[in-house]
């Protein structure tokens, strides 16, 4: 189950929040009270998805975001005259109060959208799979006179007719020429 931050100043919110979502197995929640506990969070266990109030009891949400790494997702619920104050347009809003079937909806999606920032922050090869790549790239193009592009359409291609990643064509490639 996917893990959220659910922080407010109180903690009978917080726990009214946590219950409602833990109860329809939406996510399991660690309750926080300050924005210093939900930073500590984030990084010790990599959680993509907060849902907080307008204000924590050292810093408000605003604040709090500009904090958080670009993979995590906020939602703040809060009553709409104070929604209307935030300026960040990437923190999602709530108006409180909120029907349960409406916060645990949000929260899947908040949930989702954090696993795709995540997705999309994280390198899709390690440097050693890329180093392999652009030496079968760089072996082709003086052996063969190849144009990089025309190298590495080379190694897509030969990826897929042979059914294998990439990276294991550039090693086969490498390999080949030992």
């Amino acid at each position: 189950m996917d893990q959220v931050i659910v922080a407010f100043e109180s903690s009978q919110t917080a726990e009214r929040i946590r219950d409602i979502l833990e109860s329809g197995a939406t996510a399991s929640c660690v309750l926080c009270r300050t924005a210093d506990q939900v930073r500590r969070a984030v990084h010790k266990l990599h959680i993509t998805a907060v849902v907080c109030g307008f204000k924590l009891a050292d810093q408000g949400a605003e604040a709090l975001f500009r904090d958080l790494p670009p993979t995590c997702a906020m939602l703040v619920l809060a009553p709409r005259d104070l929604l209307e104050l935030l300026q960040e347009e990437d923190i999602f809003r709530l108006a409180a109060p909120v029907s349960r079937g409406d916060l645990t909806g949000s929260v899947r999606m908040l949930l989702q959208m954090g696993r795709r920032l995540e997705r999309a922050c994280k390198p899709r090869r390690s440097s050693e799979e890329q180093a392999l790549i652009d030496g079968a790239k760089a072996l082709l193009m003086e052996r063969s006179g190849m144009s990089e592009a025309q190298a590495y359409r080379f190694l897509q291609k030969t990826s897929m007719d042979h059914s294998a990643r990439l990276v294991q064509t550039a090693q086969m490639i490498l390999d080949s020429a030992e």
